[in-house]
């Protein structure tokens, strides 16, 4: 991969025109930042719950990211592009040359505008949270339902999700989690089912269970016009067919985990307006705890990656840390 990456970080081998290229990755993937648009390579892995480990996936996955995101975010998402080796070097678009590769082709946004970026600088305001709490309300209201999605809002599909989760992460024990935090989680959660059945029931009779985004946080959402939302989950049917209220949750959570508890309230208040019972507020929290865990097993993946440098790493460590800690601070 070393190659293909220096090769597509030179303006020459991309297919539009641009002045400098910048990359960063993921877990999951490269991103190569150009002055107009945005291309991202999916990495060869396979993480159980995630497969890109043969070029015919990762092109199946890169034209359902086009797909998906397009309904969150019109004129975002361009093209797949395919990726050449012509013998010398890598390029990306049409030409001469052996694929080897795809890449999503995005329009760049301005990431002054997202609404991370908007809360780190002051600038986020009620009325951002106003348009964000209509588009996700207008988004799920309308989103996919059918008998087969509502039966991930069954308490032992769902379990399928967390009883994952403590498994990938129990390594990361002394590390990113500490012992207590893990079981004490774990045993909360194992409770919150049993307690609960007859709630997720409900949840799915109500036809709350919907095909979702489902990676709902703060570095996705741009108050642009529109203001397009990035980046759902489209390797995974089970991570995006999940409760309105779980995917709500993951801004709500991530609002928190930069300290914007007052900002999280309100959105809340304005994607909910008829006001709520109190059993859903439990629901709110354990799909908090839920997320808070999952951003802090993805954050811990980077440890394993080879990829990835000592500095990042040691960063990746803080911030898994931080998103166990707030799990934990859920269940009180």
């Amino acid at each position: 991969m070393s190659s293909l990456i220096t090769d597509l970080s030179r303006p020459d081998n991309l297919p539009d025109e641009t002045t400098q290229v910048s990359v960063v990755q993921t877990h999951i993937s490269f991103v190569f930042i150009a002055d107009e648009f945005v291309y991202k390579v999916k990495k060869p892995v396979n993480l159980g719950f995630l497969d890109f480990s043969t070029l015919k996936k990762r092109r199946y996955y890169c034209q359902q990211e086009i797909i998906l995101n397009r309904r969150l975010s019109k004129g975002v998402y361009i093209d797949v592009l395919p990726i050449r080796h012509n013998g010398n070097n890598y390029i990306m678009g049409e030409g001469k040359g052996r694929v080897v590769e795809y890449a999503v082709k995005m329009k760049r946004l301005p990431d002054e505008m997202l609404m991370k970026s908007l809360f780190i600088k002051g600038k986020l305001k009620d009325e951002h949270l106003k348009k964000v709490a209509m588009v996700l309300s207008d988004f799920h209201s309308t989103a996919r339902y059918s008998s087969e999605i509502s039966k991930y809002g069954e308490p032992e599909l769902l379990r399928v999700n967390t009883d994952e989760n403590f498994a990938q992460t129990e390594k990361y024990i002394g590390k990113t989690i500490r012992k207590n935090d893990f079981s004490s989680i774990l045993s909360w959660t194992e409770n919150y089912y049993k307690s609960n059945v007859g709630l997720f029931l409900d949840r799915i009779k109500q036809k709350k269970i919907r095909d979702c985004h489902g990676d709902l946080h703060m570095e996705h959402v741009y108050l642009t016009e529109g203001s397009p939302i990035i980046d759902c989950i489209e390797f995974n049917d089970r991570f995006r067919y999940t409760d309105i209220v779980c995917d709500i949750s993951f801004l709500l959570m991530d609002l928190e985990y930069h300290g914007a508890y007052e900002f999280s309230k309100k959105l809340w208040q304005f994607y909910n307006k008829s006001g709520i019972e109190s059993e859903i507020e439990s629901l709110v929290t354990f799909y908090k705890v839920y997320r808070a865990y999952v951003r802090g097993k993805v954050n811990s993946f980077q440890l394993d990656d080879d990829n990835i440098d000592e500095e990042k790493k040691g960063e990746a460590v803080e911030i898994s840390k931080n998103y166990f800690e707030l799990a934990r601070s859920y269940i009180g």
